[in-house]
């Protein structure tokens, strides 16, 4: 039968102290609940139910093109049961297995999800609960055994003086339920507690109560199941998530300086004998060939880099280099640039929206928007198309072989055909054909001893 995936995901989070809901806040590049709704696909979960309630909005709008995503809104937040019992309500009854998730725990690993479901199946379980033997079990809810049946979860200030140094094994607040047995008797969950709420923990005890098996699968990494419920605890949790990353890319072949000062998201693929060097970010679907350097101080989001290439304090966004490119430092790529094998892109440059030929070399201190450079074109350093008047967009075609002098505008629409000449210094305004040389400047006047007169009149002004 199908796995469905139950994430809890409509606290307000008070304790982050923002105007957004908790599991929206970023851990590395995605929301919180991102992660755990990845965990769960990856786990094989083929239907997601998401609880939402506060900021459900910001929740729908990210989700949005998630087809495999059902919304039920906790227009009343009263506990964990009952958010359980809403999406059984709205979205059951449910058969097959139902996990029971939470939108604040991104540190969870798809293999241990499906060691859950797998225990459950094995054992025919009504529920069967993830366990954890954290070093410091105080606040955690506490499991009572026999036999290897979960007999009840005490809660951490119901537990005696000798439970709590003698039950070490603690509830991590994630579930396998049989679906049916869920959807049959989650309404006999009650309320009947100091905070007058539904506690999803007391579904073990209702399944005890009926003679249904309920039993325990220990997490063998601790951190795994941690909540994040402020931004101390979010930082935390990056950190371990950053670990853990740059532990699985090293592993690889992926060298880092210092693993500490590199930053890398869950989707981003970076090839054998690779180096990232401190204060390097990259994020999205990035992908980074083989033999490349990237940084330091470089940042890369949903960029495709090729073999062999060198991105030292650059930002790539929505770009791609191809082979042996080299880029900075302090290049600036976005808006679908292309710079093709070999090409570069130096010091104080962006390129926006353009295709840089083979050979191809935009040095220093220019721009370059909505423009197809050839091959073996070199632009001078201070050179821009003017791509812009206010209004719309205009192309700069240059072909193959050209230089650019220093300090040239190119005002688009305008095409400077192989192999041509621009001055240093000129304003083409219309085309240049090819093999031609296109000169604009105004002519130089010279006034001998005008400085002279003036820092003369100047002093006797003083």
């Amino acid at each position: 039968m199908p796995v469905t995936a139950i994430i809890l995901a409509a606290g307000e989070g008070t304790r982050m102290k923002s105007r957004h809901p908790k599991v929206m806040h970023q851990l590395l590049d995605h929301p919180l609940a991102w992660w755990s709704v990845r965990a769960a696909r990856q786990a094989g979960a083929q239907r997601i139910v998401l609880v939402v309630g506060s900021g459900a909005e910001e929740l729908r709008e990210y989700f949005s093109d998630d087809a495999d995503i059902e919304f039920v809104e906790q227009a009343e937040r009263l506990g964990t049961g009952h958010a359980v019992r809403v999406a059984c309500e709205q979205a059951g009854p449910f058969s097959g297995p139902v996990l029971l998730m939470y939108g604040d725990t991104p540190l969870m690993r798809a293999e241990t999800i499906s060691s859950l479901v797998k225990e459950a199946k094995a054992h025919h379980n009504a529920c069967t609960v993830l366990t954890m033997s954290p070093v410091d079990p105080t606040g955690y809810g506490r499991i009572l055994s026999e036999d290897g049946q979960v007999k009840a979860i005490i809660e951490h200030k119901d537990c005696t003086p000798e439970q709590r140094v003698a039950l070490t094994e603690c509830n991590s607040g994630l579930y396998c339920f049989c679906g049916r047995r869920l959807s049959e008797n989650i309404g006999r969950l009650r309320n009947d507690n100091a905070q007058s709420e539904y506690y999803i923990t007391d579904m073990v005890g209702v399944f005890v109560g009926l003679g249904e098996p309920v039993s325990a699968l220990r997490c063998e990494d601790d951190q795994e199941p941690l909540g994040v419920n402020s931004r101390i605890q979010l930082a935390q949790a990056s950190k371990i998530m950053q670990r853990r990353i740059n532990q699985s890319l090293m592993d690889s072949g992926v060298s880092m300086l210092d693993p500490d000062q590199v930053w890398v998201g869950p989707e981003v693929r970076v090839g054998q004998d690779s180096e990232l060097l401190p204060q390097t970010f990259l994020w999205g679907k990035t992908e980074v060939g083989a033999d490349c350097v990237i940084g330091p101080n470089s940042r890369l989001r949903n960029a495709r880099v090729g073999n062999s290439c060198v991105v030292d304090e650059t930002v790539i966004e929505e770009s791609a280099i191809d082979d042996r490119v080299k880029c900075g430092p302090r290049a600036y790529l976005r808006g679908g640039a292309h710079f093709m094998e070999g090409a570069k892109a130096g010091t104080h440059v962006e390129i926006k929206g353009s295709e840089v030929g083979e050979g191809s070399k935009v040095p220093h201190l220019s721009y370059i928007g909505d423009a197809r450079l050839g091959k073996g074109v070199n632009i001078g350093g201070g050179s821009i198309t003017c791509n812009y008047d206010g209004k719309h967009k205009s192309h700069t075609e240059i072909g193959d072989h050209v230089f650019i002098g220093s300090d040239t505008m190119m005002v688009a629409p305008v095409t400077i055909g192989d192999g041509a000449l621009v001055g240093a210094s000129s304003c083409i305004t219309s085309d240049v054909p090819a093999g031609a040389l296109s000169l604009e400047r105004s002519r130089q006047t010279t006034i001998e001893g005008w400085a002279d007169r003036y820092w003369e009149e100047l002093g006797k002004e003083d």
